[in-house]
């Protein structure tokens, strides 16, 4: 029986699970290193297969240009954070009806919910920012001109290892009974079954 999303949690359903990478910091270790190890396999495929890197460092065009490229990675990274979290806050909505809430911890960007999200939804709401980002920047990546596409590509690193405990969760949770409740407050997340009695 699939388990209906829902805001308040049903009888019976037990905490079996819960997540919160301020206080685990052997998982917060864990996420980061492998978001570090996407980066690092990310950035040697780009380097190997697409445009030389050096287009990034060109200065030909003249030094308006190569500064206004290394603006926008920076200030497409800072919005990407934004965007992240906000795809993330769209889905929450959409599956619960629930207004999200969003914050920074000082260490991470979060969209919270007090909601109670069954496994398929909980899933599609942390892959979404990875798909949804990773298309619209593999499609940029494709237009720009040759000396824009790191810049792209940079912020495409990003959304993917960024997505490191996003990855993380969602196989760990694939892997729970099938029908789980995740309660994501934004810095923590709590799993829920009534099969855990």
């Amino acid at each position: 029986m699939k388990t209906k999303n829902c805001v308040e949690l049903p009888e019976g359903c037990r905490e079996i699970l819960q997540i919160d990478l301020q206080k685990d910091k052997k998982l917060a270790i864990l996420v980061n290193g492998i978001a570090g190890a996407i980066a690092v396999v990310m950035l040697f495929l780009g380097v190997k297969f697409t445009v030389p890197i050096s287009s990034a460092f060109d200065m030909s065009q003249g030094m308006g240009r190569y500064l206004l490229r290394w603006g926008v990675l920076l200030l497409g990274m800072m919005a990407y954070l934004v965007l992240h979290e906000l795809v993330h806050g769209i889905c929450m909505k959409y599956f619960s009806g629930v207004k999200p809430h969003y914050g920074f911890t000082g260490m991470y960007a979060y969209a919270g919910s007090e909601a109670y999200f069954n496994k398929n939804s909980y899933i599609v709401i942390a892959l979404a920012p990875i798909v949804v980002w990773g298309i619209v920047l593999l499609i940029l990546s494709l237009l720009v001109p040759a000396d824009w596409f790191w810049i792209v590509y940079f912020i495409q690193v990003v959304n993917i290892s960024g997505a490191g405990g996003d990855l993380y969760v969602s196989a760990r949770f694939a892997k729970l009974p099938k029908d789980i409740l995740v309660n994501d407050t934004g810095v923590s997340m709590t799993v829920y079954s009534a099969q855990a009695q």
